[in-house]
């Protein structure tokens, strides 16, 4: 899950709360602001760079979703839109079907499929909605869920990728990922030296890249998201957990439940995800499907309103072009395809056809962008409130953002009335679940990076864990917004990659195409004796 400030929730942390209560001169505050002058600068110029923003027929957007929505495109086109006529297959594979408990790998195809899901699926989907339909209107949605289609075929390039390159430890763990696929890959399709330096540095850049965002957006903002939540809904200001170090309890016990789980390893992770994954998008989905239910009568007039808005420009910010780029900016955000996280969790797959777990992929996006972000956008489109209403007239008059948590919490509220709390918890689930799942992905790249020794991961486990209670009392904006950057700016690397290894991935998809048509026969020989 992308941090959710790009997609307009903006949660106060403890730190501003002792700014407030000490006139500025508490020492959280000094803490942040000397941590805030450090990275200010860095974070200015490089965030100025991935997310600088280009025109197209008066919408701007950052020209980093350009990049991973033309990949998306192109790489539908090569593969034959394999997201949608190999979608059934896809499912067949998660439930196990081709897939033999002694192949090599450490989870099932559905455990690593909930392990990389939560990592993306979060708030960022809940308050992304929100802003998107506040800017760009109900149509807005459907270009949402057209990138999302796109972004399965890189999500499934990509994971494919990373199990056909996956290292194999002696005590039977795996390792994959950009920094692995990058390295072997590029250096097989480059023959001699040069290919060894280019694959060795943008495996490296990855790594320092992932590891970086892992400990600031997928550790510390998240931690700050769900004390800030918990102390919202109970009482704000006048809130017990807004008194002297309430927070740093919080993330005292936020980061033993999240150790108590990275500890385990990838093993552990995937029995956690399994059951977590799928409770809090139950509870998420249960919210959405109420208010959907209960205005069932409105539903196809939302739907005609999704699509009218589409093409016919009724956004706020002026056109058809408007609503593409604002759907296709928060679908970005939300799934990460192409950035090159999800196939190290997809890497520890039990498979020996790279291809399977490629096809496993492809379901995140859908199930991300095509079925949470839309059941989301149609609760708020029928519910209709007066947040998104208020919303859409403050942001034409001055072009500021919404709160994308408000207006999706305050559609849900026409039905819910104790929706807030509902909230709270999806906050708590959605944010642990995304801090298991970096650790992880971080866990790969310290390992890349400084060695797979039990040493080595144990003091960077411990590290992660240190970074969840620091998170829970700070803000750190500029620390933020620096590794949303190196997350970005690690699509450039990932995808040129991807560019270059796609005819890999055809080979291993023929490979496991082949596998299936001998299954078939050994099947019917069986079959008749």
């Amino acid at each position: 899950m992308v941090p959710v400030h790009h997609d307009g929730s903006v949660l106060r942390s403890a730190a501003v709360l002792a700014q407030e209560s000490e006139g500025g001169g508490g020492i959280l505050a000094r803490i942040e602001k000397t941590i805030n002058s450090w990275f200010d600068p860095i974070a200015e110029g490089l965030g100025g760079f991935v997310f600088k923003e280009v025109t197209v027929f008066g919408a701007t957007f950052p020209w980093i979703v350009s990049w991973l929505v033309l990949a998306g495109i192109i790489f539908t086109l090569y593969f034959g839109f394999i997201q949608f006529r190999s979608f059934k297959l896809a499912t067949e594979v998660v439930r196990g079907k081709y897939t033999r408990d002694d192949e090599p790998g450490e989870i099932t195809h559905f455990q690593a499929l909930s392990s990389a899901v939560s990592g993306t699926v979060g708030l960022g989907n809940i308050a992304g909605v929100g802003v998107a339909v506040t800017i760009g209107g109900a149509g807005a949605t459907f270009w949402m869920v057209l990138c999302g289609l796109f972004g399965m075929c890189t999500k499934f390039v990509e994971c494919t990728l990373g199990v056909k390159y996956r290292e194999e430890h002696p005590d039977g763990t795996v390792s994959g990922g950009p920094m692995h696929y990058l390295r072997k890959g590029i250096a097989e399709r480059i023959p001699g030296s040069a290919g060894r330096v280019i694959g060795g540095t943008l495996a490296g850049l990855a790594a320092v890249m992932i590891l970086l965002f892992g400990i600031g957006g997928g550790n510390m903002f998240q931690a700050n998201q769900t004390v800030a939540q918990l102390r919202d809904v109970t009482g704000g200001e006048d809130s017990i957990l807004a008194s002297d170090g309430a927070a740093f309890v919080m993330g005292v016990i936020l980061a033993v439940v999240v150790g108590a789980v990275i500890f385990g390893g990838i093993k552990s992770i995937g029995r956690v995800t399994s059951k977590l994954v799928p409770s809090m998008a139950a509870i998420y989905v249960a919210a959405c499907a109420i208010v959907i239910l209960v205005n069932i009568d409105l539903v196809p007039a939302a739907f005609g309103e999704i699509f009218s808005g589409a093409f016919t420009g009724e956004g706020v910010v002026g056109g058809a072009i408007g609503a593409l780029i604002v759907g296709f900016t928060r679908a970005a955000f939300s799934n990460e395809a192409g950035l090159g996280s999800a196939p190290i969790a997809h890497s520890a797959v039990k498979t020996r056809y790279p291809a399977t777990e490629g096809l496993v992929a492809l379901l995140e996006p859908f199930i991300d962008t095509v079925v949470v972000c839309t059941m989301t956008a149609l609760a708020i489109v029928i519910a209709n409130s007066h947040f998104w209403n208020e919303a859409q007239a403050t942001y034409a008059e001055s072009g500021k953002e919404a709160d994308g948590v408000t207006v999706t919490s305050s559609a849900f509220e026409t039905v819910l009335p104790g929706f807030p709390y509902i909230l709270t918890i999806a906050v708590i689930l959605f944010a642990v679940s995304t801090m298991i799942t970096w650790g992880y992905y971080g866990q790969k790249a310290w390992g890349h990076l400084f060695g797979e020794s039990r040493t080595s991961v144990r003091v960077y486990q411990a590290v992660y864990c240190l970074f969840i209670v620091v998170g829970s009392v700070l803000t750190f904006s500029s620390v933020l917004d620096f590794t949303d950057a190196v997350l970005f700016l690690l699509s450039v690397v990932n995808i040129a990659g991807l560019y270059l290894l796609a005819p890999v991935v055809k080979q291993e998809l023929a490979k496991f195409r082949a596998r299936i048509r001998e299954g078939d026969v050994d099947a019917e020989l069986e079959r008749i004796g």
